[in-house]
């Protein structure tokens, strides 16, 4: 709390000074009786952000024996099971359309979905498509009357930035918290397998996911995802997904109903200064090419391992998981301009995002908690994985985002190295989240 009036009371500060000067960036604050206020800008984007209730699958719901009525009363178990509801945020982008953003794992096992506005109206919604990788998911209402917030600019963020949270924690009802942007491109955080967030320490507290992250324009620059926190609660951490990566998604949503992700055969790191002292690249920032794969389209485009790439599409590449970042949306078939260094030398590249492998394997065999896939094991490159054959949609494999093609080489970071093994793996209490190759990249994907 003391912090947030610090950084309100350094907001006002500013704006007395004499001669201070307000960048287009950052708009003069309104004044109501002479003090600043953020109330008009909450008033304009909060109709925009919407409670999202759940009603989510029970896990006898899963399995088959479970659904079986006689099977139920024979072993003296209820009738029906109780089905669990969960409460999340989203976000209004379209409001011609009803398109509400919203993140993957909040509508996850959803048999069930209701949007609330903020004027108490209530509509049933429609699971557009859901992004397992990105965390983000998109729902349809039909309603009239709605509000949108129109998506900012994610990629011109800056450090120090202020921005508003807007969600529903703990299912309080809508709230609305203030901070800075406390950093840029965080990764590594093993929350989502495409991982690019802003981090910021406005107060982001379970029932937010999916909300706002707004600056003081009132653009959507980010929907929040997730916190880090004891016993999850806010400690001042907290992440979103960027806008322009949601903007991405949600436009393949819409268009396929899934994201169709390409491959350019690449297996990428971070630009240290070191290996930039042997690659005799002049740059301290960009992702060097640790290998090209013979045949792949990064081959044919005519990238080689030891490059450095420092921009695509006009976007400087400063790390490694921006790059995977901005890559993991891009859809197959669609060229990409990228600039590199070879050497001292600058060379710039049109490369086509080729299409992911899918398995020529047929048939395999089932787990009951991944139902809807198949499965059979596989080695590649010398290592042994599993690979997804087959998954049906609008089944639970589906759902947690599983796809064909798809080789599973761990649970909870553990190696798997048959389908006893992942089915064994899968088979412990607690927390579950898979290892999945696909295409150039890995993903991590939760499945309890």
């Amino acid at each position: 709390m003391r912090s947030s009036i610090l950084k309100f009371l350094l907001v006002c500060a500013f704006a007395a000074l004499p001669g201070a000067v307000w960048s287009d960036a950052i708009p003069a604050l309104p004044t109501r009786d002479g003090v600043p206020t953020l109330a008009p800008l909450v008033e304009k984007v909060t109709p925009a952000v919407v409670n999202v209730s759940v009603l989510q699958r029970s896990p006898d719901e899963q399995n088959p024996l479970l659904r079986d009525p006689f099977f139920r009363r024979f072993f003296g178990l209820p009738e029906s099971s109780q089905q669990q509801i969960a409460a999340g945020s989203g976000v209004v982008v379209d409001a011609e359309h009803g398109y509400v953003l919203t993140n993957h794992h909040v509508i996850q096992d959803a048999s069930e979905v209701v949007v609330t506005l903020k004027d108490n109206r209530r509509f049933p919604a429609r699971l557009v498509g859901s992004d397992a990788g990105t965390d983000i998911a998109l729902l349809k209402i039909d309603a009239k009357g709605l509000t949108e917030l129109p998506f900012g600019d994610s990629d011109a963020l800056q450090v120090g930035d202020f921005v508003l949270a807007i969600g529903n924690p703990f299912g309080l009802g809508q709230t609305v918290t203030s901070g800075i942007v406390s950093a840029l491109g965080r990764s590594g955080l093993n929350i989502e397998g495409y991982e690019n967030f802003i981090q910021t320490d406005a107060s982001i507290n379970p029932g937010n996911s999916g909300g706002a992250l707004v600056n003081l324009r009132g653009e959507l620059i980010g929907i929040n995802t997730a916190i880090i926190g004891p016993a999850g609660g806010n400690v001042g951490i907290g992440f979103a997904v960027p806008a322009n990566m949601a903007r991405a998604v949600m436009r393949q949503l819409i268009r396929f109903g899934e994201v169709r992700r390409g491959r350019l055969g690449i297996t990428m790191q971070d630009l240290t200064p070191g290996l930039a002292k042997s690659l005799g690249v002049p740059v301290r920032e960009g992702v060097a090419l640790a290998e090209v794969q013979p045949g792949s389209p990064a081959a044919t485009a005519g990238l080689r391992k030891g490059d450095v790439v420092v921009e695509i599409n006009g976007k400087p590449m400063r790390s490694a998981a921006e790059m995977r970042a901005l890559l993991g949306v891009t859809p197959a078939g669609e060229s990409i301009e990228m600039r590199v260094l070879r050497g001292a030398e600058e060379r710039s590249l049109r490369v086509r995002m080729g299409e992911i492998e899918a398995s020529r394997s047929t048939g395999g065999e089932t787990i009951p908690a991944l139902a809807g896939a198949t499965f059979v094991g596989v080695t590649r490159d010398g290592e042994k994985g599993v690979l997804v054959t087959g998954v049906q949609a609008e089944t639970r494999a589906f759902q947690y985002g599983l796809r064909p093609g798809d080789v599973v080489l761990g649970v909870n970071r553990r190696r798997v190295d048959s389908v006893a093994d992942l089915a064994r793996a899968l088979g412990t209490s607690g927390e579950v989240s898979l290892n999945v190759l696909r295409g150039d990249f890995l993903l991590t994907i939760a499945v309890r």
